[in-house]
This record gives C-alpha cells, sequence and structure tokens, in this order.
C-alpha cells in the first residue's frame, strides 16, 4: 500500500492508504481526527470541508495523492482551546443547531475570513453557496461571520 506524507494541523504526518482513497477517510479512519464530517459523499454539502494550503476543500472528494506533502488543516487544528473567533462567534450567535454541518461549515468560514478579513452579506453568500445547514441556521451563520470579522467577542475562556 502506498504511503502518502502531509502535514495535518501543522504536524508531519505519514498515512498508509490507497491511491485515491478520499482525504476525509484517510483524516478519520487512519488518523483519527474525527472532526470532518462525512455529508454527501459528492463534494456538495461542505460537511467535510478542511483546508488545504489555506484553501477550503472538500475533503470527501479530494484524493489524499493528490494533496501530498501540503499542509491541511482541520476543524481540531483551527485552535487548540476552542477559542477562534468564529468558534466563540457560533457559540455567542448560538449557530450549532444539530452540529452535525458546523466544522465545515467554520473551516468554510475561516478561509473566507483570511480571505476577505470584512466580508459583505454577498461575499458570504457566494462563499456558502454550497454548504448545506439542514437546520437553517444561515441567517445565524452570516451573523457570526460578521461578529467575528469585528473582533469583539466576549470572553468566555475559549469553552462554553
Amino acid at each position: 500500500m502506498p504511503t502518502f506524507s502531509l502535514t495535518i494541523n501543522n504536524k508531519p504526518q505519514t498515512v498508509e492508504v490507497e491511491e485515491g482513497t478520499p482525504l476525509l477517510w484517510a483524516l478519520r479512519d487512519t488518523l483519527g481526527l474525527t472532526g470532518t464530517k462525512y455529508g454527501c459523499g459528492a463534494g456538495l454539502c461542505g460537511s467535510c470541508t478542511v483546508h488545504v494550503d489555506g484553501e477550503a476543500t472538500r475533503s470527501c472528494v479530494t484524493p489524499v495523492d493528490a494533496v501530498a506533502g501540503k499542509s491541511v488543516v482541520t476543524i481540531e487544528g483551527l485552535s487548540q482551546n476552542r477559542n477562534h473567533p468564529l468558534q466563540l462567534a457560533w457559540l455567542e450567535e448560538e449557530v450549532p443547531q444539530c452540529g452535525y454541518c458546523q466544522p465545515g461549515q467554520i473551516m468554510t468560514a475561516a478561509a473566507l475570513l483570511a480571505q476577505k478579513p470584512h466580508p459583505t452579506d454577498e461575499d458570504i453568500d457566494s462563499a456558502f453557496a454550497m454548504n448545506i445547514c439542514r437546520c437553517g441556521m444561515y441567517n445565524r451563520i452570516r451573523s457570526a461571520i460578521h461578529l467575528a470579522a469585528k473582533g469583539q467577542l466576549p470572553v468566555k475562556g475559549g469553552q462554553k
């Protein structure tokens, strides 16, 4: 079986998986990083979003061999203490309902804010056009992104 080297959450990793194995399964099954979720398996819902070299990427349709040698950040790597401004904003705006899609939503938002620190509603709508939240929290997601962009979050110790 082939071996692939990547950097996952700033840590060099080697995974031994079949060529063509989706990155999602290498993360979840091989490395035990289960924060990234399986949603549709076709790259349409966004639940599996991670960052590959800073770009929001659907891990369910990205073969691990396509990201060999690259840097991958999962929801576990976004912050060590769950105190990333988006994570705090998500709690402040009470975004999570069932919570299943939230890691992918937050990772999409983090990639957006890295490119556009003060996005408009249109920027957010465009970035999230292919993200599905079955609970319909789209307005709360937009509010949380704006709150994180303002940087005026209450200090809650990074956890709730």
